[in-house]
C-alpha cells in the first residue's frame, strides 16, 4: 500500500469518525431536551441512527473498493461494536419493529412511523456524504460524488432474496441466543458473527441484511429493477427476521430460558 493509499484510508477513516462524532452529539442533545422516553424521542433517535449507519456504510463502500474486503470487515466489525454501545434502544432497522409488533410490544402505527423515520434518515444523509466526496481530498473520492451507482446483486433475484433472508435469520437468531445466555464479550461475538455473514454474502447480494441500509445505498442503482430491490432487500430480510423469531420462540427459547435458571 503506497503513501497515497495510506492517505486515502486516513481520509475515509476521518470521515467515518466525523460522522460518528456528529451523531453522538446529536443524540446527546436529543436526550437533553427530551429526557423522557417518548415516541418523539424514539423517532428522532432512529432517524439519527439510520443516518449514521448509512453515512458510515457509504464510506465503507469506498474502503471495500480500494482496500479490499478484509479492511472493510475490520471497519465494519469496529463500527458494529460502537453502534451497539452508542445507539441505546435504536436499531436503524425496520424488521426489529416488525418483530415488536408480532410479539405485542408495540403498535403497528408506531412501528410504521419509526420505520419512516429510519428511511428518512437513510435517504437524507446522502447530501452530507456527497458533499464530503465532492471535496475530493483523497484520490479514492475523485469522481465519486457524481458517479452513477451500480447494484450489488450478482445473482438471480430469488437467490438474492434467499441469501438476505437466510443471513438475516441467522443474525437475528444468534443475537437472541446471545441475549439469553449473556456470555462474556457478547457484543464482540455478535459483531464478529454478523460481519462474517456480511463478508460471506458480499459477492451475492452485497450482504445488507437491513432494508433501510440497502435502500439508502442501492435503490435506483443501475442493474436492479424496483421489484428486484424490494423482493431481495425488503421481503427477503423481513421474512428472515420473522423466520428467526418463529424458530426461536418454538425451538430455542425453552432451552435458553432453562439454562439461565441453572
Amino acid at each position: 500500500m503506497g503513501t497515497a493509499s495510506v492517505f486515502g484510508l486516513a481520509v475515509s477513516t476521518s470521515y467515518i469518525f466525523l460522522t460518528s462524532l456528529i451523531a453522538f452529539w446529536i443524540r446527546k442533545f436529543i436526550h437533553r431536551i427530551l429526557n423522557r422516553d417518548t415516541l418523539l424521542r424514539s423517532v428522532l433517535l432512529e432517524f439519527v441512527a439510520a443516518a449514521e449507519l448509512c453515512a458510515s456504510c457509504f464510506e465503507l463502500a469506498i474502503v471495500a473498493d480500494n482496500y479490499g474486503i478484509l479492511a472493510y470487515a475490520v471497519y465494519l466489525f469496529s463500527l458494529t461494536i460502537w453502534w451497539g454501545y452508542s445507539w441505546g434502544s435504536a436499531t436503524a432497522c425496520p424488521y426489529t419493529h416488525l418483530e415488536d409488533v408480532i410479539e405485542g410490544r408495540t403498535d403497528l402505527r408506531v412501528a410504521l412511523l419509526i420505520c419512516w423515520a429510519e428511511i428518512g434518515g437513510g435517504l437524507a444523509i446522502f447530501r452530507y456524504i456527497n458533499y464530503l466526496w465532492s471535496l475530493e481530498i483523497a484520490s479514492v473520492h475523485k469522481g465519486r460524488a457524481n458517479a452513477a451507482c451500480t447494484a450489488d446483486l450478482q445473482v438471480h433475484m430469488i437467490l438474492g432474496a434467499l441469501v438476505e433472508a437466510g443471513a438475516t435469520c441467522l443474525c437475528r437468531l444468534f443475537s437472541r441466543i446471545l441475549g439469553d445466555l449473556e456470555p462474556k464479550f457478547s457484543n464482540y461475538i455478535d459483531a464478529f458473527f454478523g460481519t462474517s455473514l456480511v463478508v460471506a454474502a458480499f459477492n451475492y447480494s452485497g450482504g445488507y441484511f437491513n432494508p433501510v441500509l440497502a435502500t439508502a445505498l442501492k435503490y435506483g442503482c443501475e442493474g436492479n429493477t424496483t421489484i428486484e430491490h424490494f423482493v431481495v432487500y425488503w421481503i427477503g430480510a423481513c421474512l428472515g427476521s420473522v423466520a428467526a423469531l418463529t424458530f426461536y420462540n418454538r425451538y430455542v427459547r425453552p432451552f435458553t430460558q432453562k439454562s439461565k435458571l441453572h
